[in-house]
């Protein structure tokens, strides 16, 4: 029996790299939906994918983009009209007769979080759900690893490990990982239908304790740094990070200081069961990021990040209050974090088990 063919969006991001990578890898024919042809796009399609470009917000190009395919991972796009987007995708996987998509959500996903982002993931989760005829199945991890290892280059350019979320633990997971969750449930849809799973990482670790792994790759002294929010605003808009997306993470840092991240555990098996593979550990994680290019310690690199963080006061940064209110973002009557919203704890608690047998 042929191996159908898979459509991955986001194909030249993080984890829809990875998920690219491991089907072909696995042998499987997949279609890289990307939004214009550049270096990584070329390299996707060395490796053996069909490139596909398409607006993401166009349902007629996405329909054109789906139709041969039989399988889609979705991954959002962060933006303030991601609904839009959702919404023209859920419309072409009817036309193009799909037989399933595994969505990339958010651990934090809350009809009632102060996030515009948040909001509409909860949305996106049940749009999908209810298209006819087609095997949904969510995976929404906590913290990525990733968001927390790149800045890892301060460290061995610097010597400094920035912590936004304070003492507060999170169980980071990589990209590598959840794209292995994503491709154990491509290849098996029916099976994992209205399923949820949390991918995570092996432990629950501070900022602090993060700054310790590092130090011990690096074999040299680390200070772990506090950084305040209005900081953080500062190196993300110097770095060229989206507005919409400090918005939201605002509010996660908030979460994690609750203990969102951490409750329940914090941690699941799901990669494990899945994959037959234990997720991988921090360190793990760690050293790939500081064999990186952008995290070895050359002249050039050290002279680079030595002026970047000089010139860090000079910038402005950004004001998620007034980007919001200059966007007209809507805000629920009683917006609610994670753990004060007892919807959202009854439909994350069954979490605790790799596999729910509630629909989404």
């Amino acid at each position: 029996m042929k191996n159908p063919t898979i459509l991955v969006t986001g194909a030249t991001g993080k984890t829809g790299g990875a998920v690219v990578t491991q089907l072909l890898a696995k042998g499987y024919a997949v279609r890289a939906l990307v939004r214009s042809q550049d270096k990584r796009s070329q390299q996707l399609e060395r490796l053996g994918a069909e490139i596909a470009v398409a607006d993401l917000f166009d349902p007629e190009q996405l329909t054109h983009a789906l139709r041969g395919t039989q399988r889609a991972y979705y991954l959002p796009i962060y933006h303030p009209y991601m609904i839009q987007s959702a919404v023209a995708f859920a419309v072409a996987a009817q036309e193009a007769k799909l037989e399933a998509i595994v969505q990339m959500s958010q651990w934090t996903s809350s009809p009632s979080h102060p996030s515009l982002l948040t909001r509409q993931t909860w949305l996106v989760d049940r749009l999908f759900a209810n298209i006819p005829g087609v095997a949904h199945t969510i995976v929404n991890p906590g913290m990525f690893a990733d968001n927390f290892l790149r800045v890892v280059d301060f460290a061995s350019l610097l010597g400094f490990f920035p912590i936004l979320m304070g003492k507060s633990r999170s169980a980071p997971v990589s990209n590598e990982d959840i794209a292995r969750v994503v491709v154990a449930v491509l290849l098996d849809p029916e099976r994992h239908a209205g399923k949820r799973y949390r991918p995570s990482g092996s432990q629950l670790l501070s900022g602090y304790d993060m700054a310790a792994i590092v130090q011990k790759v690096l074999g040299k002294r680390v200070l772990p740094v506090k950084m305040p929010m209005w900081l953080f605003c500062k190196v993300a808009q110097q770095q060229g990070v989206d507005p919409f997306l400090i918005s939201s993470l605002r509010y996660y840092v908030e979460d994690n200081k609750m203990g969102t991240f951490s409750w329940n555990g914090g941690t699941s098996d799901a990669i494990l069961e899945l994959t037959g593979e234990a997720a991988e550990d921090f360190e793990t994680t760690v050293r790939r990021y500081l064999a990186m290019p952008f995290a070895k310690p050359t002249m050039t690199n050290r002279l680079r990040a030595l002026v970047d963080f000089l010139i860090i006061p000079f910038y402005p940064g950004y004001n998620p209050e007034r980007y919001d209110r200059g966007m007209r973002f809507p805000m629920p009557t009683q917006p609610k974090f994670c753990l004060n919203s007892d919807r959202w704890r009854a439909e994350h608690s069954p979490q605790v088990a790799v596999l729910s047998d509630s629909k989404v």
